[in-house]
């Protein structure tokens, strides 16, 4: 499924909206990741309702149809059957990868599954983990932040992306690497797992804020710049029978940098969606705790005045 330099021969049809919609694939990694990833969560929710419990809807819609579903658009359809034909559908699914999949994942609430329905001991193990020095190390916000803004220009302005083109297995890694780097930055922002990073709301919205100029300076940059990205690879495609329908690679460029400056905007309104609500929703939780407590202490207040 993945072109690369040395089966760049091999033509693909013309490139059009349907095809990546009807254009499926099965690349062994994305694959296993996504069947492993689903199965394990569906069978902690299984595991919640045969003893009684319950698990949110929303929140294995969010992890299974949002997130994993996302991950295996991305990288099964005609996406990641055209990511190294076209600039431009590499950066649809780079935004995807980056942005929506670690948001729906970190909705989905793995760990707080996971610490409810593991045995005692992997459970233990888990927790370990967490609660490890490297965990805490590796979400603290202001490290997450700068590897999730540095990865995009490492990526596009450093051989690393020549490479992904070269070789099947560096353009794997990169879709995990892509996905990682996302979760570590918007796990404790977005989520609600127990895990390291956790911090205030004003403070998550800062963060969040500050991820957009990146995105959107990184976008117009390669609008606006004329040397190629991956050009040898992109040329030689041009080159050959499928040279007849590719665009200009130039052009192909300019509208992928437009794709990634438009598509972080547009995400970017989705997270500050998410964090309103959820800070909504923790001052309204707070609030009913404060009353609670008022309550207990009026309460006692009262029975005190009465002995």
């Amino acid at each position: 499924m993945l072109l690369s330099l040395s089966d760049a021969t091999e033509p693909l049809p013309r490139f059009t909206l349907g095809t990546v919609f009807t254009d499926w694939g099965i690349d062994p990694i994305p694959f296993v990741v996504t069947v492993w990833a689903v199965g394990l969560y569906a069978w902690g929710v299984v595991v919640l309702r045969r003893r009684g419990d319950r698990w949110p809807v929303g929140r294995t819609l969010a992890f299974v149809g949002l997130g994993m579903g996302s991950f295996a658009f991305a990288t099964l359809s005609g996406l990641g059957r055209y990511d190294t034909t076209l600039l431009s559908v590499h950066m649809v699914q780079h935004m995807l990868l980056s942005m929506v999949v670690p948001l729906a994942l970190a909705l989905g609430a793995p760990v707080t599954l996971a610490l409810r329905t593991l045995p005692a001991a992997p459970r233990r193990w888990l927790l370990a983990v967490l609660h490890s020095r490297v965990a805490k190390v590796l979400a603290f916000p202001p490290l997450t932040f700068v590897l999730y803004i540095a990865s995009p220009w490492a990526l596009y302005f450093s051989p690393w992306y020549d490479a992904s083109l070269s070789s099947a297995y560096v353009h794997e890694m990169m879709h995990i690497h892509l996905v990682l780097i996302g979760t570590l930055f918007f796990w404790p922002l977005m989520g609600v797992d127990p895990v390291p990073g956790r911090v205030s709301h004003p403070f998550r919205v800062l963060l969040t804020l500050m991820t957009l100029p990146f995105h959107a300076f990184l976008g117009v940059t390669i609008m606006g710049q004329t040397t190629l990205i991956g050009g040898e690879h992109y040329l030689a495609l041009r080159e050959g029978p499928m040279g007849a329908w590719l665009p200009p690679v130039l052009d192909d460029q300019h509208l992928a940098g437009g794709i990634l400056w438009a598509s972080g905007d547009l995400i970017g309104v989705l997270f500050f969606a998410v964090l309103f609500i959820q800070w909504v929703r923790s001052s309204m939780k707070e609030a009913a705790r404060e009353d609670r407590r008022l309550d207990l202490a009026e309460r006692r207040s009262a029975s005190s005045a009465v002995e």
